[in-house]
Order: C-alpha cells, then sequence, then structure tokens
C-alpha cells in the first residue's frame, strides 16, 4: 500500500479523491479535540482504499475539503468504512448536513460474529491481524501544528489496518450468511437525525426523578436555552451549566433573578448579569409539557406489571442462552426494550418477530411468552425444552 505525505493543499486532495472514487470501499477516520468545545474541532481526516493511504490536514491554510466531503456523502458507490463511527459521522454531518452512505461499521459487524458488543479498535486489529496497535499518541494535542511523523503515522495506521481487517471481515460474514444481518444496523447509525442538535430535544439527555408536567415543561425550556448558549459560545454544554443544576432549577425554579446567587453551581454573578436573565426568560416561558412529549411510565415498560417483569427477565436469560448458542452479541439480536413489550403483550411493529432476528430468536422468544416453550437443566446446563400441549 501506498503511504501519502500529509496532504495540505487542495489540488493534492483533489487528486486523491479522485482516485479514491473508483474503489469499491474507502476506510475513514477522524482526530478532533472537543474537550473545550461544543463543537467537535476537527483536527485530521485519515482515509484509505487497498492500494493508498493518506492523512488530510483539514487546518491547512485555505485547503478545500468539499471533494473529499463529496465523496463521503454524495458517492452511492463507494462502501465508507468506519469502526466505532458514531462521532466520526457527527463531525461529517456538522460540515455537511449529512451523513456517509453507504457505510459499514467495523465494531457493529464484530457482534455478528461473536466479539462482543463494542470492541475497541486495538482488540480488533490485534484479533484479525495480530498486530498491537501503537496508543502512544492517542492522547495528542491534534490540533497543534506542526504534527510530527509519529502522529502522522500513527493516525494514518488506523485506516491501513482497516483497509486490511475489512475484506477479511466482509468474507466472514458472506461465509456465515450474516450480512443481511447487519443492514437494519448499518442504517440506524447512518441515519442524519441522530446526529442533528435539536435544542427542543435536548431536555431527554438530562436525568431528572418524577414526571410531573410542569416541571419536565421548565426541564425541556432551560435545556433548550442551555443548549442554544452552548452552541453560541461554542462551549460544552457542562461549561454554561452542569445537568445537576438544570435539573434543580427545573425542580425548584428561583422566583426572581436575584435568587440564582444562592443556586449550588452557578456563579454569584448570575444574579444580575445577562446570562442569568435569559435563563429567567426560559424558565418564565416555560409552560407544562404536552401530554404528547411525556415520557411512558416505569422507565418506558407500560403496562408491563410485576408478572410481566419476571416474564421479560426470563426472555433475558433465554436471548443469552441463544446468543451464546449461535455467537452472537446479544445486543444484535434484540433490545431490552423489545423483550418488555413483548412480555406486556404487543406484537406489532417489533424488530424481534421480524426477518431474520425473528427465525434467530423471536420465534423461540413468542413460544416462551406463549406457554409453547420452557426452560430445563440437563447434565448441569441451562436448556430449552418444548412444551407438549
Amino acid at each position: 500500500m501506498h503511504i501519502h505525505d500529509l496532504i495540505e493543499d487542495s489540488a493534492a486532495l483533489a487528486n486523491l479523491c479522485t482516485r479514491l472514487a473508483g474503489s469499491p470501499f474507502v476506510c475513514v477516520d477522524t482526530e478532533f479535540m472537543r474537550e473545550n468545545t461544543f463543537w467537535p474541532e476537527l483536527c485530521l481526516i485519515q482515509i484509505a482504499d487497498h492500494k493508498e493511504a493518506a492523512a488530510v490536514d483539514p487546518l491547512a491554510p485555505g485547503i478545500d475539503l468539499g471533494p473529499l466531503l463529496a465523496l463521503l456523502t454524495d458517492n452511492e458507490e463507494v462502501l465508507k468504512v468506519f469502526h466505532a463511527g458514531g462521532q466520526d459521522l457527527e463531525i461529517v454531518y456538522n460540515l455537511t448536513g449529512t451523513t456517509p452512505h453507504p457505510l459499514f461499521d467495523t465494531q457493529i459487524a464484530a457482534m455478528a460474529l461473536g466479539q462482543g458488543e463494542q470492541i475497541g479498535y486495538g482488540n480488533l486489529v490485534d484479533a484479525w491481524l495480530g498486530v498491537t496497535v501503537d496508543k502512544g499518541a492517542r492522547f495528542t494535542d491534534w490540533s497543534r501544528r506542526p504534527l510530527d511523523q509519529r502522529q502522522i503515522d500513527y493516525a494514518i495506521a488506523d485506516v491501513t489496518h482497516l483497509a486490511e481487517i475489512f475484506p477479511k471481515m466482509l468474507n466472514r460474514l458472506k461465509k456465515t450468511g450474516r450480512g443481511q444481518w447487519l443492514d437494519q444496523e448499518m442504517e440506524r447509525l447512518a441515519d442524519p437525525n441522530n446526529y442533528a442538535n435539536d435544542p427542543d430535544h435536548a431536555w431527554k439527555r438530562v436525568r431528572i426523578p418524577g414526571r410531573k408536567p410542569e416541571v419536565l415543561g421548565r426541564l425541556k425550556s432551560l435545556a433548550r436555552w442551555r443548549e442554544i448558549e452552548a452552541q453560541g459560545k461554542n462551549l460544552p454544554r457542562g461549561r454554561i451549566m452542569k445537568d445537576e443544576t438544570l435539573a434543580d432549577l427545573a425542580g425548584s425554579p428561583p422566583k426572581k433573578q436575584a435568587d440564582l446567587s444562592r443556586v449550588r453551581g452557578l456563579s454569584g454573578a448570575w444574579a444580575s448579569n445577562d446570562i442569568g436573565g435569559r435563563l429567567m426568560a426560559a424558565l418564565a416561558d416555560a409552560g407544562p409539557l404536552p401530554p404528547d412529549e411525556m415520557p411512558s411510565r416505569d422507565d418506558r415498560k407500560p403496562g408491563l406489571g410485576k408478572e410481566g417483569a419476571l416474564v421479560a427477565d426470563l426472555l433475558k436469560l433465554l436471548l443469552k442462552i441463544r446468543a451464546r448458542e449461535i455467537d452472537v452479541a446479544p445486543k444484535l439480536l434484540a433490545r431490552s426494550d423489545d423483550l418488555e413489550a413483548l412480555a406486556a403483550g404487543r406484537r406489532d411493529g417489533l424488530a424481534i418477530l421480524d426477518g431474520w432476528r425473528y427465525d434467530q430468536f423471536g420465534h423461540d422468544a413468542l413460544d416462551l411468552v406463549e406457554g409453547r416453550l420452557g426452560f430445563a437443566v440437563m447434565n448441569g446446563k441451562l436448556k430449552m425444552s418444548r412444551i407438549e400441549a
């Protein structure tokens, strides 16, 4: 494989992208900094196919990333390969308003091949290539220039290893017939809605006890206010206000701005400054959360009840047994909310009752809740047994 020098000019990048556009796949990784900002600061982009690899400097003066972004988001003929690519996709979304497509995530694919639910990149490389990844540059400041050669080599190795692993992984998936198992998961990862920072939905990330509409309405308004402040100042949300303080204010709102001086976690200056005034305005605008936005009771377990919860536990046990039998990550087979919905009596719209999931797990799960399947211990091992009618 040909390894290029660091690409820092538009012409070299455009030429690279023209060549890569003819490849069946490209492997992509990014290096970024976000400790002190709301928006991740893109510092390096690594890309490779089976013939060549390069690192691109997005901080180089005047560089035009257009051809690279077009390759990632507009070219449907080239498969984009990532490992645990959620944050990489977020960066592309922030730059373009959309996500790379079609895509393949090796961490998700590893779930179908019995390598756990969240295998790390280093363990993936070791398992497939027998190579130990150099972690020495992992915590480097990628925004500082110039980058030294060790940093560049470390970064490019991420995609050169992926370019070697991906064909092996794809071949294994074809041999096992499990490639189609991943289609839905890959599409879910590629959904642009996952990466939109909508201030009106920010409240859903904040944990708060209780579910009074008035409290949740204030939480929604405050979280929206904080999101707008953080985005406008390009600061992490926690630098504006911690989640705990946000929840406290939603539960016990101050009557006037001067009371902010007594709120733990806030500067006394908020009692009279502009940001404190905007906070109070957000509280004043808050109304009760509408019924159609209220979260389901009992942590998304409507109607489950005590007996249903026990059935859900049995389904989770069945899931562990079946996942072990077919050597697949349990999370890929079924999610907890689907199991709880099945235990509560729901049958429509459940992923485990459709397609390959039904064949591999859902059929038995349905038999279990409807009394046609039970647990038995044979030779000291837990097995499933059919129950005669």
